[in-house]
Parts: C-alpha cells; sequence; structure tokens
C-alpha cells in the first residue's frame, strides 16, 4: 500500500472515529436534557398544579412562563384553595434564580396548602408562612439571611362582596371593575416572606369591593419587567385597560398574547399570572 493510500486511510479512518464519539456525545447530552426536563416537569406538577376552572363563586385561570424553554418552572409559584373562609391565593416570586429558588418555591407553596385551611386571619396565615420559611432557611447551608420571597395573599369569601388582601412586599394586584382597571395598592407596607422577624414588621389586610363580574389580576414581576427593543418597561396599566374582561382565560391570553408582541417574542424572565372573576350567586349556589 502507498503512503498516499495509507495516509487517506488513516484521514477515513480517524474522521468516522470523530463522527461516532461526536454521536455518543450527543445523544448522552439529549439524554441528559430528557432526564432533566422530565424531572422539571415533575417538580412543575408538584409545584404548579393545574388549577380548577371554578373555585366557590369564581371563575379562575393561571399562566405560568418560564423564561427557559427546557427548565419549565423557576422561583415563581401560586396557588388557589377553597377553604372554610373562602377562596384563599397565594402568587409570589422567590428572590434568585436556580434550585435553590425552586426548593423556596415549594416550601412556601407547601406550607400555604396546609396553613390555607385552618387559619382563620389572613395576616396570621401570612405570619405563619414567614416563620415556617425561617425554619426552612434555617436548615440550609451557607448565608440565608437574603432568601425570600414577595407575595400577594387573597381571601375572597363565598358570601361577602369583597376581596381581602395580604401584600407582602409584592407589585399591586389589579381590579377590574365596571369597565375600568386600578391597583389595588397597600395602604401599609408588609414584610416579604421569611423577612417578618428581620423587619420587625406586621402583616396587614386591605378590604377591597369585589362584586359580580369584577375580575382581579395577580402576577409577579416577569410581567411589569418585560422590555422592548429600546428597553421600556412592559406598560401593564395602559394595556389592561384595553382588555376584553369577559372572562379569566380571555384576560390571560390577552397578557400573554400582548407580553409577546411587546417583547418581540424575547420574554427573558419567569412570568406566572391569576386571574378570578366573581361569579353572580345563583339560587342552587345559595341553597
Amino acid at each position: 500500500m502507498s503512503h498516499t493510500h495509507l495516509f487517506t486511510l488513516v484521514i477515513i479512518v480517524g474522521a468516522t472515529a470523530a463522527a461516532a464519539c461526536a454521536s455518543h456525545v450527543r445523544q448522552k447530552r439529549e439524554q441528559a436534557l430528557a432526564e432533566v426536563s422530565s424531572v422539571a416537569e415533575t417538580t412543575q406538577k408538584v409545584l404548579l398544579r393545574p388549577m380548577p376552572h371554578r373555585l366557590g363563586r369564581l371563575d379562575i385561570e393561571a399562566l405560568y412562563l418560564a423564561a427557559a424553554a427546557r427548565a419549565r418552572v423557576g422561583g415563581d409559584f401560586y396557588e388557589a384553595l377553597e377553604t372554610t373562609r373562602g377562596v384563599r391565593l397565594v402568587i409570589g416570586d422567590v428572590r434568585g434564580k436556580g434550585l435553590s429558588a425552586v426548593g423556596m418555591a415549594s416550601a412556601i407553596v407547601s406550607s400555604f396548602r396546609e396553613f390555607a385551611y385552618d387559619e382563620p386571619d389572613l395576616a396570621r396565615l401570612a405570619r405563619r408562612l414567614d416563620v415556617s420559611m425561617g425554619r426552612y432557611t434555617a436548615l440550609l447551608p451557607g448565608d440565608q439571611t437574603e432568601s425570600f420571597a414577595t407575595a400577594v395573599l387573597a381571601e375572597i369569601p363565598d358570601d361577602g362582596s369583597a376581596v381581602r388582601i395580604v401584600n407582602c412586599g409584592h407589585l399591586p394586584p389589579l381590579l377590574f371593575h365596571a369597565g375600568a382597571v386600578r391597583e389595588i395598592a397597600p395602604t401599609a407596607s408588609s414584610p416579604p416572606i421569611n423577612m417578618g422577624a428581620l423587619l420587625g414588621e406586621d402583616y396587614r389586610i386591605d378590604t377591597v369591593s369585589f362584586t359580580a363580574e369584577d375580575q382581579l389580576l395577580l402576577y409577579t414581576d416577569g410581567v411589569t419587567e418585560t422590555r422592548d427593543r429600546t428597553g421600556v418597561f412592559f406598560p401593564l396599566v395602559q394595556h389592561a385597560g384595553q382588555w376584553d374582561t369577559d372572562s379569566p382565560s380571555r384576560l390571560l391570553k390577552q397578557l400573554h398574547s400582548d407580553l409577546v408582541h411587546y417583547s418581540h417574542d424575547h420574554l427573558d424572565d419567569d412570568i406566572a399570572a391569576i386571574a378570578v372573576r366573581a361569579v353572580a350567586s345563583t339560587a342552587s349556589d345559595r341553597a
């Protein structure tokens, strides 16, 4: 065999081996990504389980968009439960990213699912979440003094026409009433979850009228921190004033569409939102 033929054979064998190695590495990477996606999907089902479309006298829908398409879950969280006090909701955003944020979000949701049923007072419920998170972070390695979450807790009784809100350093919910929209800013500040003891502040309740056909939008900062190509933040109230509010699902579809259009399909933060609409009670509801 000539040197030329031998050299050609070596090149062919080397190229074949390199291609096989690259294929093996790619298959391993795809398998790892599939396993990570499966774990993330399972985590999401526990943390952000499907929400019923009706709770008490409320129609309700939820929206969750992860900034990383493969991640599927992040530090944003929400939950809604029907209790003897009415429907109770929570939505929030854990400071930070990654698995530590997911872990704390999961711990908050788990605590809410336990305490929401038997705690008679919404402010005390917020305090119990704060104490629970203090115990949770105390068991984590390293300095956890900056581990906290902003959140909004809401309570909508079945036999009333109002919503009670505790805003734990979070963005103000939007209230849609009689064709107008406004922010429900807290009259007094309440500390974020896991900062109550540090700040030494109480959790305070605001009560707002919430009658039939009214709608409430709770959301995380991924909504208001969405930017256009020039870096301008998404003007939520301005857009919300143009939406149809005939149903929570319609409202969230419009929110999603406007965010995608405004950002030119470049959402770079996790987004969570809950929309609830008060439905007029019927004879069967009162029976």
